[in-house]
């Protein structure tokens, strides 16, 4: 039986989302746009002011942004491609939101982000303790520049080869 799989994704500026269209076209997934309450402006994405919404959220990283929607139909997959743009060293909290809103119990969320520079840092460790000891989170890979499908199409055989 085929998994069925998902690619749920944040993206404030766009660069995410054109990486997550990419991936669920080359994996023959469904698409879940992770959308906060209240969309992030230019301002509040400004990373040189302390009191921007991003800096003053990922001061606090136990900040939980409000969703825009709670329907995502997560039960209904297998395998959940999770993207976000890397801020501070981690995923925006919006994330967290996110994950603590549904059951992954049993789900392999699969990451994957984007960066101006920086790694994944500890995103998966903090993203443990939003999800149930039964969920299953693999550090992925930063798709930054431009993928094409078949690079992305060998990157997930190769996942779905080790299991």
């Amino acid at each position: 039986m085929t998994a069925k799989k998902l690619v749920a994704y944040f993206s404030a500026s766009g660069v995410t989302a054109g990486v997550a269209k990419k991936l669920a076209q080359a994996t023959g997934a469904d698409l879940y746009e992770i959308k906060p309450a209240i969309p992030y402006t230019k301002a509040d994405l400004d990373w040189t002011n302390k009191r921007s919404r991003s800096s003053v959220e990922m001061n606090d990283l136990s900040s939980r942004p409000e969703l825009a929607d709670k329907n995502a139909n997560i039960a209904g997959y297998d395998i959940i491609f999770l993207g976000f743009p890397i801020w501070w060293g981690v995923a925006p909290t919006v994330v967290n939101t996110f994950l603590e809103s549904y059951d992954f119990s049993g789900k392999k969320i699969i990451l994957f982000a984007t960066s101006g520079g920086s790694g994944f840092g500890r995103t998966a460790d903090v993203f443990k303790s939003s999800v149930s000891a039964q969920t299953e989170i693999v550090t992925g890979k930063l798709l930054n520049g431009r993928q094409s499908a078949a690079d992305l199409k060998k990157w997930i055989d190769t996942i779905e080869r080790k299991g």
